[in-house]
């Protein structure tokens, strides 16, 4: 199940981008297998998994996140959306307040964040979306009121090749504490 070789995956990503423009080509299932097999094992507090996600390829499903996402239309360009969605009680049932505020939100970043770089490392592009109208994505998937949508992330072949973007030096963002 994947390489074991760290730098591929530190290869994958330095190289990794956030893509807004997509060709309309299909996932083949194989990826679409490999991209459910790494969501189920991110790491979360307690081994908890308080998530759920929803791969949305039908058409209409992906123009009405778009516009729940304030017509970001890119998301409806891609060939497959997925919510990832947060489920705070389960997290709470363990860890209390600090599983519904903060554990719930680590364990769902840490999916996404395996979702991007198998993606990029598949050759897609993907964009990490969180500005979006809560309630109206979850209208959209129909979604019961204990799961919340966290992250909207488009995937499909890049029709773009952006620059790579700026980043602090290592000296502003990193102390080392001896």
């Amino acid at each position: 199940m994947g390489t074991k070789n760290p730098v591929d995956i530190f290869s994958i990503i330095l190289q990794r981008r956030s893509i807004r423009s997509f060709d309309s080509d299909p996932i083949p299932p194989e990826h679409v297998e490999q991209m459910m097999e790494v969501l189920r094992w991110a790491p979360s507090a307690g081994n908890r998994q308080p998530w759920h996600f929803y791969f949305v390829f039908e058409k209409q499903a992906r123009k009405g996140l778009a516009a729940a996402a304030f017509n970001q239309d890119f998301i409806s360009q891609a060939p497959l959306a997925v919510v990832v969605c947060a489920l705070p009680g389960k997290s709470a049932m363990r860890y209390g307040k600090r599983g519904r505020e903060l554990y719930v939100y680590q364990d769902t970043a840490a999916a996404v964040e395996n979702l991007l770089l198998l993606s990029s490392g598949l050759g897609y592009g993907s964009c990490w979306v969180g500005a979006f109208d809560e309630n109206r994505a979850s209208l959209v998937l129909g979604l019961p009121e204990e799961i919340r949508p966290v992250a909207i992330i488009p995937i499909g072949k890049p029709a773009e090749n952006p620059h790579p973007p700026n980043r602090l030096s290592r000296e502003e963002i990193i102390t080392v504490v001896k």
